[in-house]
């Protein structure tokens, strides 16, 4: 029998909003991505994308044996692998300036480090124990090296000090704001080459030339959460916010943010049934917590559109603004929950 100890246990928790300074970096275990990732995702979500549904398809568009991964699998990996640092978020403002540099495939394994580059400590309010804001640059690679993906986001973390007064003032508008507002850049770099969309003329379904710019259109089947905590644990994502109801601001778990763009994503994939793949992501803002349980339904609407050259394997790539909202209760009380502005490659 061990001998007994009467000395306190250390506590081993993610850092406080003190333990943060600019430069400081964390990595991560990498992720392969199997067969397995991508049904549990598909569970989730019922996500239509054609061509990581379709593996024979996926052989014919992209010229490679391995089938396609949804790109949001990879994107929640890469979530979960930077939450070392945001272990006790209380909120993740928003995502910015995500490119999908190179779509991802079955057997791919990711890396992925995390950056702090700026701090801003909140505003006192009254009977709130103080709060931060890190900003998180991330950048994930493959197992060739090659990078995947580049994002920031924004988490809140309490500080240990519920008096603090870190002094941290940085400016956290321009986070990620130079690729966002880069016009077409991030949709062309992510845009995979050489891919052949013959298989495609066979598919029916509204079409990007059906889409009127402008023009809003709602989905109308909704979708309730379930599953939220093993979304979180598939991922690696180590928020406690996300498994302990304790830890958040609402006494009840907060649903990971990801969870909501993937229900997001699937529905408006039953009202695009050809789009092809989410290239990046310009802005992507929680607008409020989502529960386990709440009724989500989208909007959308396409408020720019280009080619894509027959060379680059043709199509058109669409500026999508996707709203998402969110019904708590018997009485259906309905709030927006996600803001998210987004180029796609569609036929």
């Amino acid at each position: 029998m061990p001998e007994p100890t009467t000395t306190e246990p250390i506590i081993l928790g993610g850092p406080w909003f003190e333990d943060f300074h600019r430069g400081l970096e964390f990595d991560a275990p990498a992720v392969t991505l199997t067969e397995s990732h991508a049904a549990f995702h598909q569970a989730l979500s019922g996500d239509r994308l054609r061509l990581p549904l379709d593996h024979h398809a996926s052989r014919e568009v992209t010229g490679l044996d391995t089938p396609l991964v949804h790109p949001l699998v990879a994107i929640h990996i890469a979530i979960g692998q930077s939450t070392w640092a945001s272990q006790r978020v209380k909120a993740n403002l928003f995502y910015r300036g995500l490119v999908l540099l190179r779509p991802v495939f079955l057997g791919d394994t990711l890396y992925t480090t995390t950056r702090v580059v700026a701090l801003r400590q909140n505003r006192p309010q009254p009977g709130r124990p103080a709060t931060g804001i890190v900003a998180l640059e991330i950048m994930t690679i493959n197992q060739r090296g090659e990078t995947v993906l580049r994002f920031w986001r924004c988490p809140m973390i309490p500080c240990r000090d519920p008096q603090a007064d870190t002094g941290h003032t940085d400016d956290l508008e321009a986070i990620g704001r130079s690729v966002a507002d880069d016009g077409m850049k991030p949709p062309r770099v992510g845009l995979p080459s050489g891919w052949r969309l013959d298989i495609t003329r066979s598919w029916q379904g509204m079409r990007a030339a059906d889409l009127q710019r402008g023009r809003r259109y709602a989905v109308e089947a909704r979708d309730t959460v379930t599953s939220a905590p093993e979304l979180v644990r598939l991922s690696l994502n180590m928020a406690m916010a996300h498994t302990d109801a304790r830890i958040s601001y609402f006494g009840e778990r907060i649903v990971y943010g990801g969870h909501t763009i993937s229900m997001c994503f699937a529905q408006l994939t039953r009202a695009m049934p050809n789009l092809l793949l989410p290239l990046s992501w310009e802005s992507c803002d929680h607008l409020a917590p989502v529960s386990e349980g709440d009724r989500l339904r989208s909007e959308f609407t396409v408020t720019d559109h280009a080619p894509v050259d027959d060379t680059a394997g043709g199509g058109v790539m669409l500026r999508i603004c996707a709203m998402t909202y969110g019904a708590k209760g018997e009485d259906e009380t309905e709030s927006p929950v996600l803001d998210w502005k987004f180029w796609a490659w569609s036929l």
